[in-house]
Protein backbone atom coordinates (compact mmCIF):
# COMPACT_ATOMS: atom_id res chain seq x y z
CA UNK A 1 0.00 0.00 0.00
CA UNK A 2 1.31 3.41 -0.39
CA UNK A 3 0.61 4.89 2.99
CA UNK A 4 0.46 8.85 3.31
CA UNK A 5 1.57 10.04 7.03
CA UNK A 6 -0.10 12.36 8.59
CA UNK A 7 0.93 14.25 11.75
CA UNK A 8 2.97 17.03 13.73
CA UNK A 9 5.93 14.95 14.43
CA UNK A 10 8.22 16.85 12.08
CA UNK A 11 7.88 19.98 14.01
CA UNK A 12 10.37 18.83 16.87
CA UNK A 13 13.10 16.81 17.13
CA UNK A 14 11.59 14.05 19.33
CA UNK A 15 8.99 14.04 17.08
CA UNK A 16 11.01 13.44 14.14
CA UNK A 17 13.14 10.41 15.69
CA UNK A 18 9.78 8.80 16.58
CA UNK A 19 8.49 9.54 12.75
CA UNK A 20 11.26 8.04 11.36
CA UNK A 21 10.37 5.04 13.46
CA UNK A 22 6.72 4.97 12.01
CA UNK A 23 8.06 5.37 8.35
CA UNK A 24 10.75 2.66 9.15
CA UNK A 25 8.34 0.24 10.78
CA UNK A 26 5.75 1.04 7.13
CA UNK A 27 8.58 0.55 4.95
CA UNK A 28 9.62 -3.11 6.50
CA UNK A 29 6.11 -4.36 6.01
CA UNK A 30 6.20 -3.93 2.63
CA UNK A 31 4.77 -0.39 2.25
CA UNK A 32 5.54 2.75 -0.31
CA UNK A 33 5.61 6.00 2.71
CA UNK A 34 4.29 8.77 1.26
CA UNK A 35 6.19 11.14 3.78
CA UNK A 36 4.94 14.91 3.86
CA UNK A 37 8.03 15.96 5.69
CA UNK A 38 10.54 14.77 3.26
CA UNK A 39 10.13 18.36 0.57
CA UNK A 40 13.09 19.93 -0.44
CA UNK A 41 14.87 20.59 2.95
CA UNK A 42 17.32 23.08 1.39
CA UNK A 43 14.59 25.42 0.86
CA UNK A 44 13.00 25.19 4.17
CA UNK A 45 16.59 25.33 6.02
CA UNK A 46 17.37 28.37 3.73
CA UNK A 47 13.98 30.29 4.82
CA UNK A 48 14.56 28.93 8.20
CA UNK A 49 18.07 30.77 8.24
CA UNK A 50 16.62 34.17 7.19
CA UNK A 51 16.40 36.83 9.53
CA UNK A 52 13.08 38.24 10.98
CA UNK A 53 11.35 40.39 8.88
CA UNK A 54 9.13 41.21 5.58
CA UNK A 55 11.13 38.71 3.41
CA UNK A 56 10.91 35.58 5.55
CA UNK A 57 7.21 36.18 5.67
CA UNK A 58 7.25 36.58 1.92
CA UNK A 59 8.85 33.23 1.66
CA UNK A 60 7.27 31.27 4.19
CA UNK A 61 3.82 32.45 2.51
CA UNK A 62 5.39 31.16 -1.06
CA UNK A 63 6.37 28.02 0.15
CA UNK A 64 3.37 27.58 2.55
CA UNK A 65 1.28 27.58 -0.71
CA UNK A 66 4.13 24.70 -2.54
CA UNK A 67 3.91 22.54 0.45
CA UNK A 68 0.28 22.38 0.73
CA UNK A 69 0.14 21.22 -2.69
CA UNK A 70 2.57 18.79 -2.18
CA UNK A 71 0.83 17.33 0.49
CA UNK A 72 -2.42 17.35 -1.46
CA UNK A 73 -0.57 15.42 -4.05
CA UNK A 74 0.73 12.85 -1.77
CA UNK A 75 -2.86 12.65 -0.43
CA UNK A 76 -4.93 12.26 -3.62
CA UNK A 77 -2.62 9.35 -4.22
CA UNK A 78 -2.31 7.66 -1.50
CA UNK A 79 -4.11 3.91 -0.26
CA UNK A 80 -4.44 4.98 3.34
CA UNK A 81 -3.32 8.22 5.67
CA UNK A 82 -1.81 6.98 9.07
CA UNK A 83 -2.37 9.76 11.41
CA UNK A 84 -0.69 10.63 14.33
CA UNK A 85 -3.52 11.88 16.80
CA UNK A 86 -1.23 12.75 19.69
CA UNK A 87 -1.82 15.68 22.05
CA UNK A 88 -3.98 17.36 23.78
CA UNK A 89 -5.93 18.09 20.49
CA UNK A 90 -5.24 16.33 17.16
CA UNK A 91 -3.07 19.10 15.42
CA UNK A 92 -5.29 21.23 13.08
CA UNK A 93 -3.09 20.54 10.29
CA UNK A 94 -3.77 16.85 11.27
CA UNK A 95 -7.02 17.31 11.68
CA UNK A 96 -7.69 18.70 7.93
CA UNK A 97 -5.19 15.87 6.31
CA UNK A 98 -8.17 13.39 7.72
CA UNK A 99 -10.95 15.57 6.78
CA UNK A 100 -9.67 15.58 3.28
CA UNK A 101 -8.73 11.96 3.16
CA UNK A 102 -12.04 11.02 4.17
CA UNK A 103 -13.84 13.59 1.27
CA UNK A 104 -11.39 11.62 -1.08
CA UNK A 105 -12.67 7.61 0.01
CA UNK A 106 -9.20 7.45 1.52
CA UNK A 107 -9.40 5.12 4.44
CA UNK A 108 -7.38 6.36 7.71
CA UNK A 109 -5.43 4.59 10.24
CA UNK A 110 -4.94 6.74 13.20
CA UNK A 111 -2.13 5.84 16.08
CA UNK A 112 -3.03 7.73 19.70
CA UNK A 113 0.07 6.43 22.32
CA UNK A 114 -1.10 9.45 24.18
CA UNK A 115 -2.66 8.65 27.44
CA UNK A 116 -3.86 12.44 28.49
CA UNK A 117 -7.93 12.50 27.75
CA UNK A 118 -8.35 14.17 24.40
CA UNK A 119 -12.49 13.54 23.23
CA UNK A 120 -15.48 15.68 23.79
CA UNK A 121 -16.54 13.20 25.63
CA UNK A 122 -16.11 10.14 27.61
CA UNK A 123 -17.50 8.12 24.07
CA UNK A 124 -14.95 9.16 22.19
CA UNK A 125 -10.98 8.87 21.90
CA UNK A 126 -10.25 11.87 20.01
CA UNK A 127 -12.44 15.03 18.38
CA UNK A 128 -15.69 13.19 17.93
CA UNK A 129 -15.51 14.24 14.37
CA UNK A 130 -11.55 13.13 13.20
CA UNK A 131 -12.67 10.01 14.89
CA UNK A 132 -16.03 9.90 12.83
CA UNK A 133 -13.64 10.15 9.89
CA UNK A 134 -11.38 7.60 10.91
CA UNK A 135 -13.66 4.91 11.67
CA UNK A 136 -16.39 5.51 8.76
CA UNK A 137 -13.36 5.24 6.53
CA UNK A 138 -12.99 1.48 7.49
CA UNK A 139 -10.27 2.22 9.56
CA UNK A 140 -9.29 2.43 13.33
CA UNK A 141 -7.05 3.82 16.20
CA UNK A 142 -4.24 1.89 17.81
CA UNK A 143 -2.80 2.57 20.72
CA UNK A 144 0.69 1.38 19.77
CA UNK A 145 2.88 1.40 17.54
CA UNK A 146 3.27 -2.87 17.82
CA UNK A 147 -0.61 -2.92 16.84
CA UNK A 148 0.57 -1.82 13.15
CA UNK A 149 1.08 -4.83 11.59
CA UNK A 150 -2.10 -6.27 12.37
CA UNK A 151 -4.18 -3.23 11.94
CA UNK A 152 -2.63 -2.67 8.34
CA UNK A 153 -3.69 -6.70 7.91
CA UNK A 154 -6.72 -6.37 8.86
CA UNK A 155 -7.49 -3.20 6.85
CA UNK A 156 -5.56 -4.87 3.77
CA UNK A 157 -8.44 -7.67 4.33
CA UNK A 158 -11.43 -5.24 4.16
CA UNK A 159 -12.89 -4.55 1.03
Amino acid sequence: MRIYTAGPLGFSEAGRQFHARIADTLAKLGHTVLDPWIFDSQRINAVLAMPYGQDKKNAWAKLNVEIGKANTGLIESCDLVFAVLDGVDVDSGTAAEIGYAYARGKRILGYRGDFRLSADNEGATVNLQVEYFIRHSGGTIIQGIEQLPQALSELAARP
